[in-house]
């Protein structure tokens, strides 16, 4: 799997320079949910796509800009997940985004997932990777990946990252944010999954959610590519992950390559509370 690791560093190096002066603009194309495709995302997903393809261990790659899964190996046996570029429609403003991969062994299903990885461009380009457990990595001026430190949560947080409209929260979903604001919570979101998570993840805990609302009631993200590989991660730094139901996210039936479902990531207080006022 090291070659996969190597693979995903050299890709999101390359996008790392990409963004520092490549074109911002919207395409003319929509990905397979229906999101008009920025240029940056397209090239983003060229890029990994040309890196990952040239490694015989994995057999296909699926992408948030890709309607299908693209079968690249015969004698593969990974299916790397991947969103190019989360959050990029923050790139004209100058906020963090990042890259996010699951890697699955077999098929794609979430007890197949066997590490995860994801990246964070933003004053400094970041790289955690997830199989053991969870290791921070930052860009040095040598253009490696040096090891900064090993991730985990503490029992409780102190930030809250919601998304969605909020017009189409429902009552319990309301009561639940509203709780952890009046417990003192600090609101940090700003628009890109990754970033979000990242900061709740490195400041040791709090909750990040997108929850069902009336306008997606199965939520807005995808599990392959973006909910699940953070739920790898969130467990294994010792933290929790599910849905509106409670659910453990990594037990969800995977059906469809863009699959999506509510989810709520954090520490064990901030889930427990979820529970509680989410039943």
């Amino acid at each position: 799997m090291k070659e996969i690791f190597d693979g995903i560093k050299t890709a999101v190096k390359d996008i790392a320079q990409a963004l520092k002066y490549s074109d911002f603009g919207y395409t003319a194309n929509q990905n397979a949910t229906g999101d008009t495709q920025l240029k940056l995302d397209v090239l983003s997903d060229e890029i990994i796509t040309k890196t990952l393809s040239k490694i015989n261990l994995v057999k296909e790659l699926v992408s948030e800009e890709k309607e299908k899964a693209l079968k690249v190996s015969g004698d593969g046996e990974y299916i790397v997940a991947y969103d190019p570029l989360d959050g990029s429609s923050l790139v004209d403003v100058n906020f963090a985004v990042g890259s996010i991969f699951g890697i699955y062994k077999g098929s794609l299903n979430p007890a197949n997932l066997v590490a995860s990885v994801y990246s964070v461009y933003g004053p400094r380009t970041e790289l955690v990777i997830a199989k053991d457990k969870v290791e921070l990595f930052r860009l040095d001026k040598q253009g490696d990946f040096a090891f900064a430190s090993e991730l985990r949560l503490k029992e409780k947080g102190k930030l809250n990252a919601t998304g969605g409209l909020q017009k189409g929260w429902d009552e319990k979903h309301k009561n639940l944010i509203k709780s952890l604001f009046d417990e003192g919570y600090r609101l940090r979101y700003s628009g890109a999954m990754v970033s979000d998570l990242h900061q709740i993840l490195l400041k040791g805990g709090g909750l990040f959610s997108y929850p069902a609302t009336s306008d997606a009631p199965k939520g807005k993200l995808r599990l392959s590519f973006e909910v699940l590989p953070f739920a790898f991660i969130y467990e294994l730094a010792g933290g929790y992950a599910v849905d509106n139901e409670g659910k453990r996210l990594l037990e969800i039936n995977l059906e469809k390559v863009h699959q999506t479902s509510p989810c709520y990531f954090g520490s064990k207080y901030e889930i427990d509370k979820v529970k509680a006022c989410l039943a």
